[in-house]
């Protein structure tokens, strides 16, 4: 006797923190859930097995290069609902790969639209935008109108795409929508972004007498949230009644030295042990940004109240529970 799901849902970067707990959302909701990779090893399973969700989720192979092998998966499955998470999403990696994650970026996105526009327009799309889009802000907090002056070759190609997408619901009246999200953690963040970096080292490290953590720039503020919390938005937004564009943020901003400095407090490493690294630092970075969370809040119906300190206690904790069990 086959399953009976409520919607089928194609998730493309099924295997990275976002991917991981949309797959957990998505199957406590009914979902057929169908994980699309570029190719296919047990290593895209990790977060998902630590999730226990990994047998729920299909696995299929697909270069999102390749309008032709999106047309192909799009006809197999029909989807419903289509999360586009798939992008190369390091700020620093760009900078020495500025064609790759440009293209990369935005030609995926554009072959996801173009096959949703040929073989089923109905479907519902969602664009994970980046607030590195607006870079230099004149005025905070961010809300979906302030021009974008990205900084980043990353910015650039996630200004492009979020630009296609409005063009494809303007267009073509597709259900197409933007989730900008900001700075968003969680214990399957990858161990090369910050927050983990920090949580990752300190913990194995802070009985080490001959460790140091090196950073770059710790005086730049970001509005840090929790995936989990994050991943609801993303499904709130292909449930509306209409398709729009959202910031999805906690509204607050901090240092990235005073996470360091809570997190050294909280597990008794001597402030001493940071060291700024030059290697670090990149050719252009934002010096503060924060966004406004209202219009997800009153017309999505989302809630988020935590703030990043009770995130980052959750967080410790993930982390000295994973360290004790090694």
């Amino acid at each position: 006797m086959s399953e009976i799901y409520t919607k089928t849902a194609f998730i493309t970067g099924v295997s990275g923190q976002d991917g991981a707990y949309l797959s957990k959302l998505l199957f406590s909701k009914g979902y057929k859930i169908i994980g699309i990779t570029r190719s296919y090893h047990q290593d895209n399973l990790e977060k998902l097995k630590i999730l226990n969700i990994d047998k729920e989720v299909t696995m299929e192979e697909c270069d999102l290069l390749d309008l032709s092998s999106v047309i192909t998966l799009l006809n197999k499955y029909k989807p419903d609902e289509i999360y586009n998470l798939a992008a190369q999403s390091s700020v620093g990696l760009s900078f020495k790969q500025p064609i790759g994650t440009i293209n990369f970026n935005i030609v995926s996105v554009l072959n996801l639209l173009e096959a949703i526009r040929i073989i089923k327009p109905d479907v519902r799309f969602y664009q994970a935008s980046s607030s590195e889009m607006f870079g230099k802000v004149i005025e905070l907090p961010v809300t979906i109108n302030t021009p974008m002056h990205p900084l980043s070759p990353y910015a650039i190609s996630k200004a492009s795409a979020h630009w296609i997408v409005v063009n494809y619901r303007e267009s073509y009246n597709l259900y197409a929508c933007n989730g900008v999200l900001f700075n968003h953690e969680s214990f399957l963040r990858s161990n090369g972004f910050f927050v983990k970096k920090v949580l990752n080292e300190t913990v194995r490290n802070r009985n080490n007498s001959d460790w140091l953590l090196k950073v770059g720039s710790i005086d730049i503020k970001r509005d840090f949230g929790f995936s989990v919390n994050y991943v609801e938005a993303m499904w709130l937004m292909l449930q509306a009644e209409k398709a729009d564009d959202f910031i999805i943020c906690s509204g607050k901003s901090i240092t990235l030295r005073s996470i360091i400095e809570y997190v050294f407090k909280k597990l008794d490493v001597p402030i001493d042990k940071l060291v700024i690294d030059n290697d670090f630092i990149r050719p252009t970075d934002i010096e503060d940004i924060y966004g406004d969370n209202t219009p997800a809040k009153s017309i999505l119906g989302w809630q988020y109240e935590l703030d990043f300190y009770q995130v980052l206690d959750i967080l410790i904790e993930e982390e000295l529970n994973e360290f004790s069990n090694k």
